[in-house]
């Protein structure tokens, strides 16, 4: 393929491409980070409050429903991919960006629990598409999909921060190789991390040290038999919250297409009811159980016992429900939350006898993100780069098949019904 003189030509264009899609990322990324900072610190701050009150969430997830439902209804692209379907690549178009930059707006910084990496996805590929279009690149099948993945990499890498979980997310959601690829990968998968767990194991039991690439980095908590036996049990209890929280997504997205404004105002209201009641109940910011999660997975890592044991389940209660009906309503993507409660549930945890907090939050965020969006390999690649600590992959190879296998073999809730045709002055006109 490389011998092509197109397949050549493309490829360099795609890297072209990347420049000025990831400096729109990052800005997009820069405005959505301010505003949360602005509305959930400053404001509150500038109004007299140490923070955000109780009822912080009710007028801001009010305009975020009543708008994003108008985006939805009545703009091209409805406003993205709906979160309750998971992470999806391709189905955008250059006409499609406006409306889910503005749904993004509108749902990220007011408090949906949802994440930026849908939105970047979509932000990546309708503005290659759109560059393709100005340099008059060939619009064939095979180069519009070239120009989308190439593009949505570039954006969800700049969220993530590394080229290598753009790629592998990009190969793992767009579904190249399809079933049979899952069905290579995940005992192929499993195996590397058994081998690992038994290879780690068997190496401090006995003192020896064999031959490997190691490069003499500086030495990180060990595993023990506790740590994998607390995964076997963990990992499967976390993804059936995740889980959990994706079906009643579903079966949100399926109230609001009845009527999309006003049901969509609804599932928001709700979120912020959810988000009112962990403020009230821990006396914490209800910015703990808004939002991403981005931020706060950061501070909980940090001083995780800053966070009483009461505050930690009343987190993962009500946040849980905030995003199940955010899944089904706003718009954004699933990562984030998903990290967050998974980080949480390993906080939680830590304590028990055996385990730790690094290993502890590791496995639980593998298994939230791989419930999730059952993408096990780039769940694997992500956590282990967000930790930055190889000593718990085989706990966090684990704890994703897991996860994995837990939620393909469950049922998969309700089938979201499509959303009625839009008004004939939304719709592009037919050519000729």
């Amino acid at each position: 393929m490389l011998r092509r003189p197109e397949y050549r030509k493309a490829l360099v264009f795609c890297g072209l491409i990347g420049i000025p899609v990831s400096l729109i990322a990052f800005w997009f990324l820069v405005a959505i980070t301010e505003l949360e900072q602005l509305i959930w610190t400053d404001w509150p701050r500038d109004l007299g409050w140490d923070q955000a009150p109780w009822w912080w969430g009710f007028p801001l997830l009010l305009v975020s429903g009543l708008v994003v439902g108008l985006i939805v209804s009545r703009l091209p692209g409805r406003g993205g991919h709906l979160p309750a379907r998971g992470l999806q690549a391709g189905g955008i178009t250059a006409s499609s960006l406006p409306g889910v930059l503005l749904a993004a707006f509108f749902s990220l910084p007011l408090g949906a629990v949802l994440g930026p990496e849908a939105p970047l996805l979509a932000l990546g590929t309708g503005l290659a598409l759109l560059f393709g279009r100005l340099a008059k690149a060939p619009e064939t099948k095979a180069g519009t999909m070239l120009l989308g993945a190439a593009g949505s990499a570039s954006a969800v890498s700049a969220l993530f921060g590394n080229p290598l979980v753009g790629a592998v997310l990009l190969m793992e959601v767009a579904g190249v190789g399809g079933p049979q690829l899952f069905a290579l990968m995940l005992p192929a998968l499993l195996a590397s991390g058994i081998g690992a767990l038994v290879f780690t194991g068997f190496g401090h039991w006995t003192g020896l040290k064999p031959a490997s690439l190691d490069i003499g980095l500086p030495p990180a908590p060990r595993l023990d038999t506790g740590d994998v036996l607390w995964t076997l049990l963990m990992a499967p209890a976390v993804a059936l919250l995740i889980h959990a929280a994706f079906v009643g997504g579903r079966y949100a997205a399926g109230f609001v297409t009845r009527r999309i404004v006003r049901n969509t105002t609804l599932c928001a209201l709700g979120a912020a009811g959810c988000i009112a009641l962990y403020a009230v109940a821990t006396g914490r910011s209800p910015a703990d159980a808004a939002l991403s999660g981005q931020a706060a997975l950061g501070e909980l890592a940090a001083d995780p016992h800053a966070w009483s044991v009461g505050a930690l389940v009343a987190v993962i209660g009500f946040k849980s429900l905030a995003y199940l009906l955010c899944l089904g309503s706003l718009r954004g993507g699933p990562v984030f939350p998903s990290l967050f409660l998974g980080g949480a549930a390993g906080v939680l945890l830590a304590p028990l006898p055996g385990f730790g907090l690094v290993p502890a939050m590791a496995v639980g965020m593998a298994a939230a993100v791989t419930a999730g969006l059952r993408v096990p390999v780039c769940s694997v690649v992500l956590v282990v780069l967000l930790l930055g600590n190889v000593e718990t992959v085989p706990v966090v190879v684990l704890a994703a098949v897991i996860s994995f296998v837990v939620v393909e073999l469950l049922p998969q809730g309700p089938e979201i019904p499509p959303f009625p045709d839009q008004p004939a002055w939304t719709r592009r006109p037919r050519k000729g």
